[in-house]
């Protein structure tokens, strides 16, 4: 979720909070109310501002605000998104979800950070955000509360380790006392609770959070999405180290509330698009060093 640069540099001798690793960054409620008032209701097969007939030309769809389309994410987890003090979001699903928006006439805006098990229940709710674009893993329980655009991301889960730690591996870690740190809400704390049943799962606000514990050795493992832990392990967190690849065969989706399907549908569209003139390729290119 963060640039090359955006991390380099930190203090990982103690653990941090969100709010010293994010400096400045206010975090937003998931409460909200309707989208009612002040949303706008879009025929893009109309050529309108706000859609683009040639992405979605049978779909209508509503955002909160007029031209806008809206994004809710916990900005912590990069390369996918990220943020650090007043600078603009960045990152892979940043520029994803950027250039659908371009697709359908709109401009994409963040929200300030939100809690990542908040954003789920605050699209559903409606009237604040658009989309929920945190690095969702597309599931059979969420989609019975949201819907799910098609998958733009493969990935898998990873668990990370200090270098020179003596538990590496699932046997010697799912023991009494051994401490494995989650972000709340994701697979990753699912995964932890399904295959390390002996040790005790702590779920925290987000991947950064966990990874300060790890290296302060309040942690002995964090489960995480594989990419942001490769990402994290070479640029910033270069005494700790994948020590386990899971292969869980995920893929990631944008989240769209179940009242707005014409918006899923012009996602669709849109990311059908990007896919064809090579921006996604692209923009894995920028973030990754390669095509995905």
């Amino acid at each position: 979720m963060k640039t090359n640069d955006s991390i380099n540099g930190l203090n990982v001798g103690k653990t941090w909070s969100r709010r010293q690793f994010l400096s400045g960054l206010t975090l937003a409620t998931a409460s909200a109310g309707l989208a009612a008032c002040g949303g706008t209701s879009t025929d893009t097969g109309s050529g309108s501002a706000a859609g683009s007939a040639a992405s979605a030309p049978d779909a209508a769809f509503t955002t909160v605000e007029e031209g806008k389309l809206i994004a809710a994410s916990d900005l912590a987890y990069p390369p996918l998104e990220s943020v650090e003090g007043d600078e603009e979001p960045k990152g892979f699903e940043v520029d994803i979800v950027k250039a659908c928006a371009e697709k359908l006439g709109l401009t994409a805006e963040y929200l300030p950070a939100q809690k990542f098990d908040s954003i789920i229940p605050m699209i559903k709710q409606g009237g604040k955000a658009d989309i929920g674009a945190s690095s969702f893993t597309i599931t059979d329980d969420r989609k019975k509360e949201i819907d799910f655009t098609d998958p733009f991301m493969d990935s898998n889960q990873g668990l990370v380790t200090q270098k020179g730690s003596d538990a590496t591996d699932e046997e010697s870690l799912n023991v009494e006392g051994k401490k494995i740190a989650v972000q709340s809400g994701t697979t990753g704390e699912e995964w932890v609770k399904e295959n390390l049943t002996k040790a005790t799962c702590v779920p925290l606000d987000d991947a950064i959070q966990a990874m300060t514990g790890l290296v302060a050795g309040n942690y002995d493992a964090v489960v995480a999405d594989l990419p942001v832990m490769k990402y994290l392990c070479t640029q910033s967190y270069t005494d700790l180290q994948v020590s386990i690849e899971i292969p869980t065969g995920e893929q990631y989706g944008l989240v769209v509330s179940k009242d707005n399907p014409g918006l899923t549908e012009a996602l669709n569209k849109a990311l059908a698009e990007i896919e064809a003139d090579g921006t996604k390729k692209e923009l894995e290119e920028k973030w990754f060093g390669s095509e995905l």
